[in-house]
């Protein structure tokens, strides 16, 4: 049985960046509070745990005084920074630099379209935490869509929108939900080529996954997707594998795997979200070739 890790799987610049920032922190006071889990991989919080690392709510957040703190990749709202200077919190930012870039043209776009009483659309998952980061800049004024096009009555298609992305959102789904806003502006006379203004907002690194993740599953017999539960990159990139290859399974640790799925495999693919680690993959591969 052979059995291929797709190397372009993993983890994407910005969860590297958190971890080694993370990881230096750790090395140099031993132990440090995170705002939320660094990365929605169980496994890897659990590894960067033993090493120091508690991970605490908002809630918790609020009652630190003179401490510090890690914002992971997904970034935070304005009010997380106001707080972290009422009580004198060092944040050791870690923010991706393109949710960072994201967070501040929506500040910019809000700013504008709220004095011609226009309205802020994020395509996203409402409740997760870069989405929260980012109606954070509109004072949580914006109206967030979800994949299933959730909330999509709230918008008052009679008035000008601005529409961004969360960074991890699907192009096509993105492309469809363009597709039904301006069907709806003209439904009610309103010119989206005027009053539409739309931000290409996801990320390029995670978007571009989409395609050599379908190419990979259809070059093997049976893939084996790794990704935490909580990940919605992971989700997504699953469902990619699945409709190029059914023989796709979702798991989060080797103890989830299944000695029958390999029963006729002769080619066998590892791949996972962008908040898989590398050395997870290759630990499940090593339990893989046992079977053989």
């Amino acid at each position: 049985m052979e059995i291929n890790i797709d190397k372009s799987s993993g983890f994407c610049f910005g969860v590297i960046n958190a971890i080694k920032v993370a990881e230096e922190q750790l090395d140099q006071h031993g132990s440090l509070f995170c705002l939320g889990d660094i990365v929605h991989n169980n496994k890897e919080v659990e590894r960067l745990k033993t090493k120091g690392l508690v991970i605490i709510d908002h809630q918790d957040f609020r009652k630190l005084k003179n401490t510090r703190v890690l914002i992971r990749a997904h970034g935070e709202p304005p009010e997380t920074y106001s707080i972290a200077r009422e009580n004198q919190i060092q944040l050791i930012d870690a923010s991706c630099p393109v949710v960072l870039k994201l967070q501040n043209k929506i500040k910019k776009g809000y700013e504008k379209i709220r004095d011609i009483e226009g309205q802020v659309v994020i395509f996203g998952k409402e409740g997760h935490a870069e989405v929260n980061g980012l109606t954070g800049q509109t004072g949580n004024n914006a109206i967030v869509v979800g994949s299933g096009f959730e909330n999509l009555d709230k918008i008052d298609f009679t008035k000008p929108i601005t529409l961004f992305s969360q960074t991890t959102q699907s192009k096509e789904q993105y492309e469809e939900l363009i597709r039904h806003i301006r069907e709806r502006m003209m439904q009610k006379n309103c010119n989206p080529d005027i009053n539409l203004q739309i931000s290409r907002s996801i990320c390029g690194q995670v978007s571009n996954r989409g395609p050599h993740m379908a190419k990979f599953a259809k070059d093997h017999d049976l893939v084996i997707f790794v990704s935490g539960k909580k990940s919605s990159n992971g989700r997504y990139l699953f469902e990619i594998c699945r409709q190029n290859n059914p023989n796709s399974y979702f798991i989060s640790d080797k103890n989830e795997l299944r000695i029958d799925w390999f029963k006729d495999a002769r080619k066998v693919g590892i791949c996972g979200a962008t908040s898989t680690p590398m050395w997870l993959m290759e630990e499940i591969a090593s339990e893989i070739g046992t079977y053989a």
